[in-house]
């Protein structure tokens, strides 16, 4: 299908955009095809936050776009697999990347807890990676929690841009085939159990037939670090 055409919106809070109706349709559009509406439509106010859990939006949104900006959230307790993935993923793909660190005196867990770091260490690292852009994409999916089982396409951010998920509706399976099908660059923790991989202090490995974001922030009821309430 053909997915919808828009006219270009305002930069940031002023953005007039019918998230409604820009979902009906691309619920039946590719991951390829809303990646191309939302090039065309923010340009250069668009970027790609990328967790380098795998590169699979990566690789769709770059094969749309070469140019697109790629924003990786150094929050200083990544896992050293998660930083050589960036390294593979900068090498094989030649990004457009930016790299956003915490201030050099962030709070961190030991003396905030986690919402305190999250909050120093990613969310204010993603506000920064998006100040004079109107739009963002990220690689969220239905099936990566129950809690986001109602994950729409196209949603309007707190911050009053656009956010767009163009495999919200991508199975498990559909990611694997896409791996499988490009040889893509993904994190090696991904096979060693941790199929939700976020900062090494609050990340475990999951049991088989738990949920995929079961080991995030384990024994607590924290479901997410910020960056998508």
């Amino acid at each position: 299908m053909t997915a919808p055409t828009v006219a270009p919106p305002a930069v940031g809070p002023a953005l007039q955009l019918d998230p409604d109706t820009l979902n009906t349709g691309f619920e039946a559009a590719s991951a390829a095809e809303v990646i191309r509406w939302a090039a065309d439509t923010f340009g250069t106010g668009l970027t790609l936050a990328a967790s380098m859990a795998d590169t699979v939006l990566v690789h769709l949104a770059t094969t749309v776009d070469p140019d697109l900006d790629v924003a990786f959230l150094d929050t200083g307790f990544h896992f050293a697999e998660t930083l050589a993935t960036v390294r593979q993923a900068q090498s094989r793909y030649r990004l457009n990347l930016r790299v956003e660190r915490p201030v050099p005196d962030a709070p961190d867990l030991f003396a905030v807890g986690t919402d305190g770091c999250c909050a120093a260490r990613k969310v204010a690292l993603l506000d920064r990676a998006l100040e004079g852009k109107a739009a963002w994409m990220t690689g969220l999916r239905r099936t990566d929690a129950t809690t986001r089982a109602a994950t729409p396409i196209v949603s309007i951010d707190k911050r009053g841009l656009v956010k767009i998920c163009p495999i919200a509706t991508w199975t498990d399976e559909q990611v694997d085939d896409y791996i499988q099908l490009h040889a893509l660059v993904v994190n090696p923790l991904l096979t060693q159990g941790y199929p939700s991989i976020g900062c090494w202090p609050c990340t475990e490995p999951v049991v088989e037939g738990e949920d995929a974001r079961a080991g995030r922030w384990a024994g607590s009821t924290k479901t997410e670090c910020g960056l998508h309430l």
